[in-house]
């Protein structure tokens, strides 16, 4: 006679199970694909609110890493680098849709190429969703009027 053994259900990712708010700083952390996207300087049209992406980057990031150069006192070299919470995240209309943070909040699942799903932090960038040899230069570079020449649309894509 054969004796069949239940499978255990496997056990749901914590970004399926838990809320923004319930996520350990871990957690919360790691929700971040490293795409850079949000660190590039965007522009907001006073009389329509309108938001527009622009392809200069923040001046702590690395365009190659998509990551911050000092992710522990950026708050403090950048005055206005927003700090992403569960309440900033869902009030944010310019976080990109395929941000992790934003699929979440939403109650969608992350990509195929997020590094939870992948195992591999390279997916985004071999997936072209990173910022990776798309930005023009570091925000201290440009001009205000300079920025205008430098909206691009595939941030929002």
């Amino acid at each position: 006679m054969t004796v069949l053994k239940a499978v255990p259900d496997r056990e749901e990712p914590f970004w399926r199970s838990k809320s923004l708010d319930e996520m350990s700083d871990q957690e919360w952390e790691s929700l971040c694909d490293g795409c850079g996207r949000c660190c590039l300087v965007k522009l907001e049209d006073e009389d329509s609110g309108e938001v527009l992406y622009t392809d200069v980057a923040c001046t702590l990031l690395n365009d190659q890493s998509c990551r911050c150069r000092d992710y522990p006192n950026r708050q403090a070299k950048v005055p206005d680098c927003v700090r992403l919470t569960p309440q900033a995240v869902r009030s944010l209309s310019w976080l990109p849709s395929t941000c992790g943070y934003r699929l979440v909040a939403e109650g969608k699942d992350l990509y195929w190429w997020h590094h939870l799903v992948s195992g591999d932090r390279d997916t985004v960038h071999s997936a072209g969703i990173s910022v990776r040899g798309k930005v023009a230069g570091a925000e201290e570079e440009f001009s205000v009027a300079e920025l205008l020449e430098h909206i691009v649309d595939w941030p929002t894509d």
